[in-house]
């Protein structure tokens, strides 16, 4: 049986690491906007990158959720495609992944 104990701590560590960027990106999008209209046009540009990322993020930290659920359950680490044990290195890179490498192709 695989020990997640590190797993875990890693998901948690960037789950609250997202978590504080997603704050920042709501308070720097509730900022009122510049008056000026060559500003406010920047401001947008700005703020519909800073939406991309806050959208990818929550994508993210619905992964990380679901991987320490499967943590909880006793399946992290079982591709929720196939059932084959996700490779050690594949879950190094990306330990909220819920799938193997051959199902992720």
């Amino acid at each position: 049986m695989r020990d997640t104990a590190p797993f875990k701590e890693k998901l948690q560590t960037r789950l609250a690491e997202l978590q504080s960027r997603l704050h920042h990106i709501e308070e720097d999008l509730d900022e009122p906007s510049d008056a000026d209209v060559e500003e406010r046009a920047t401001e947008r540009e700005g703020d519909e990158v800073m939406e991309g990322l806050g959208n990818a993020g929550l994508a993210e930290i619905r992964q990380i959720e679901q991987a320490l659920k499967r943590i909880e359950a006793g399946t992290y680490g079982d591709c929720v495609t196939c059932g084959e044990e996700i490779s050690e290195e594949r879950l190094e890179l990306l330990p909220h992944t819920s799938v193997c490498r051959n199902c992720a192709a």
